[in-house]
């Protein structure tokens, strides 16, 4: 009887993994072909890519199905290297290869924890910047003309392709569009609409004889070899894009690993992740092939077809072999204003939708980090603008947390002393003066702290009240030595509160409490407000 039940269960999963491979496998053949072309690589190194950093990343990879290739934001960073590169393959294969390895590198490190830590706003700017660049630099495909390498010069020759727009193309473009945007949703549940576009829409161009671009040759045969470049020179050049694209690779691939862990209710190890995309981004780079990361949407589409463990990513890829190898004489036929076309709607698919119904009634801090990563990704550089971003995002927040540390005075009264200090001074609260930071004193707010002790007139003694139990970073360290001297300077004695004992001892480290002296420290504010009560009785 168990033997039964755990049979049924093995089959029951493994249904759901094969529907949920060949699902992702349907998404996965329009997409590669079309990245594959908008990245310079072309159409068979896109599928081929597909195929084999699915392969490699989900048998090494975590347990989760993860579906692997090249993404939209992938896309776009590959395609502007490959640019810059002058389209040399040779030179693309090398700084594939020296990503993959800084991918497997940090797979060694804590780097994958941090993605976490990325704001939202600053993912949403990215993403919607790439959807929009994505729409972009497909316009001119869609009306037959040669798709540009930038969106500022697609945005300034769009005047010129519109008057010179190829109609067979813009037509066969348009019946893309519908079908990929207005497929009943219960049609695409089953069978998503960008295969029916392709099939349907690249039937119709050659039944019609329509003079259109089309991809004309993909290569079936198994990718060779590709030798890299090897020197020192060529490595250092090309550092800083494998920089680039390695980022992209991992971020993507983090992230998406982070959409299936919250639909499988699992924890996959993003180490593990890492490491298996990075030697499946070698095996890419090596054959010439599109390297990629995990994929969202066909990761999901996956998932939703029922898919539980790895065995979906290595039946994706066989699927993927099959078509190619059985409809290759189609695949050469399709229009690039089909592929342009599918391109647009996942441009749109990218953008992020739910935010933008919000946005209204986003904080203006988020605004600023999101406008600024969006308008940095479309019309500068995609990399950089994450940076920057980020940057932002943690100088709005320091602000903000500056913000809430306050100086709180607190005058001493005690009835004995001010009886014995009637006739020095009616003001008597002045001489000691208890102060407490109140919220985090680190470098956003120390700045702002220094410039209340700027007037401490008629202060003898100044007691400073650190409650918290967090330890000061160097800003206000420098800050609390620059708040000692000014005080000495107008001939004012500090008084240190400091109630968390590894704060005391970094304050002891860093020669704070010499400057002050050891006398002068305490654990509690009564302790220090009795000693200077007494120091000031002594004075007088």
């Amino acid at each position: 009887m168990n033997f039964i039940k755990n049979l049924q269960r093995q089959i029951t999963v493994f249904k759901g993994d094969l529907f949920g491979g060949i699902n992702s496998a349907i998404i996965t053949l329009p997409q590669a072909l079309a990245f594959g072309v908008a990245t310079g690589f072309g159409a068979g190194a896109g599928i081929w890519g597909a195929i084999i950093l699915c392969f490699a990343a989900g048998m090494l990879g975590p347990k989760i199905p993860l579906i692997s290739g090249t993404t939209g934001p992938v896309a776009i960073v590959v395609a502007s290297v490959m640019i810059a590169l002058n389209n040399n393959i040779n030179a693309a294969v090398t700084v594939m290869i020296m990503a993959a390895i800084f991918q497997i590198a940090a797979s060694l490190t804590n780097i994958p924890q941090l993605v976490k830590y990325i704001p939202y706003p600053v993912i949403s700017g990215f993403m919607n910047g790439v959807g929009i660049i994505i729409i972009i630099l497909q316009l001119n495909p869609l009306m037959g003309h040669k798709a540009l390498p930038s969106t500022i010069d697609t945005v300034l020759s769009l005047h010129q392709s519109i008057l010179s727009l190829n109609h067979s193309a813009i037509f066969i473009g348009i019946i893309t569009l519908i079908i990929v945007f207005f497929t009943p949703k219960i049609i695409n549940k089953y069978l998503p609409s960008q295969i029916v576009a392709l099939i349907f829409c690249t039937w119709l161009s050659v039944k019609l004889g329509l003079n259109l671009d089309r991809i004309s040759e993909v290569s079936v045969s198994f990718p060779s070899l590709v030798k890299p470049y090897l020197d020192v020179n060529h490595l250092i050049n090309y550092l800083p894009y494998a920089l680039t694209i390695a980022v992209v690779f991992s971020a993507e691939s983090m992230l998406t690993g982070l959409v299936a862990d919250s639909l499988t209710k699992t924890r996959h190890n993003p180490k593990h992740l890492l490491a298996a995309q990075g030697i499946g981004n070698v095996c890419c780079a090596l054959t010439g092939s599109l390297g990629g990361s995990a994929a969202t949407m066909r990761s999901v589409a996956a998932l939703n077809a029922g898919a539980t463990t790895k065995i979906s990513a290595v039946i994706n890829p066989l699927l993927l072999i099959i078509l190619l190898f059985k409809f290759s004489d189609f695949v050469a036929q399709i229009p690039l204003a089909v592929l342009a076309a599918i391109l647009i709607k996942i441009g749109y698919d990218i953008i992020d939708v739910k935010l933008l119904k919000v946005i209204k009634y986003a904080p203006k801090d988020d605004l600023y980090v999101l406008f600024t990563v969006f308008f940095l990704t479309v019309f500068y550089n995609l990399i950089f603008a994450v940076g920057a971003g980020i940057t932002l995002a943690a100088l709005l927040y320091a602000k903000r947390v500056a913000d809430k540390a306050k100086l709180v005075h607190k005058p001493v009264y005690d009835s004995d002393i001010m009886e014995y200090e009637k006739i020095l001074e009616s003001d008597y609260h002045h001489k000691i003066r208890v102060v407490h930071i109140s919220g985090q004193f680190f470098f956003g707010s120390a700045t702002q702290l220094i410039s209340k002790f700027e007037d401490m007139l008629g202060t003898k003694y100044l007691i400073l009240n650190y409650e918290s139990d967090d330890l000061l970073d160097i800003s206000a360290i420098f800050a609390l030595e620059d708040i000692i001297l000014r005080l000495k300077s107008q001939e004012v004695d500090m008084l240190l509160v400091i109630k968390n004992e590894d704060v005391l001892k970094q304050l002891k480290e860093h020669n704070i409490i010499s400057q002050i002296g050891e006398d002068f420290a305490f654990l509690d504010e009564i302790s220090a407000v009795e000693y200077a009560k007494k120091l000031l009785i002594n004075e007088s």
